[in-house]
């Protein structure tokens, strides 16, 4: 990733407007096995007190690693229940990076946080319904399948 993502304009940028980066080796001490890191390279996304949301392990390329970083950014909002700051990562996934393998999970989680802000299941179903027509045999979908009888 140092030779094609991290020098990528777009990434360096998004990195340095949207997360705070703390890059360490592998088997770094007692990091490497206080996240359970056994490979390389391996992203966590924490939040303040360090609890992880989110992880990836291998490379990602730019197009890959800005959508993924901001669902792990709507992950950490979606589990501290700021579900409008995650549903707006959410939208951001799929306006910039329709394409890219994190938006089926932000339709899924897109879904979860409307439901859970407004207890009102048609998001869950919405979701189940654009997940169907787009991405037929992803893994969310067969996991927002019970939402179509909603």
């Amino acid at each position: 990733m140092d030779t094609v993502s991290y020098p990528n304009k777009d990434v360096t940028e998004f990195i340095r407007d949207s997360v705070i980066p703390l890059r360490v080796r592998y088997d770094t001490q007692p990091l490497a096995t206080d996240f359970s890191i056994n490979w390389t390279p391996t992203l966590i996304i924490l939040d303040m007190e360090g609890k992880e949301h989110h992880r990836a392990v291998g490379f990602l390329s730019p197009e890959e690693l800005m959508p993924l970083l901001l669902l792990g950014i709507a992950k950490v909002h979606f589990d501290h229940n700021a579900f409008k700051e995650a549903f707006s990562n959410l939208e951001k996934i799929l306006s910039d990076f329709p394409k890219s393998d994190s938006a089926p999970e932000a339709i899924y989680l897109k879904g979860v946080c409307l439901y859970k802000d407004t207890k009102n299941p048609k998001g869950l179903k919405e979701a189940y319904e654009q997940l169907q027509a787009r991405y037929p045999e992803n893994e969310w979908t067969k996991r927002a399948y019970p939402y179509r009888l909603l």
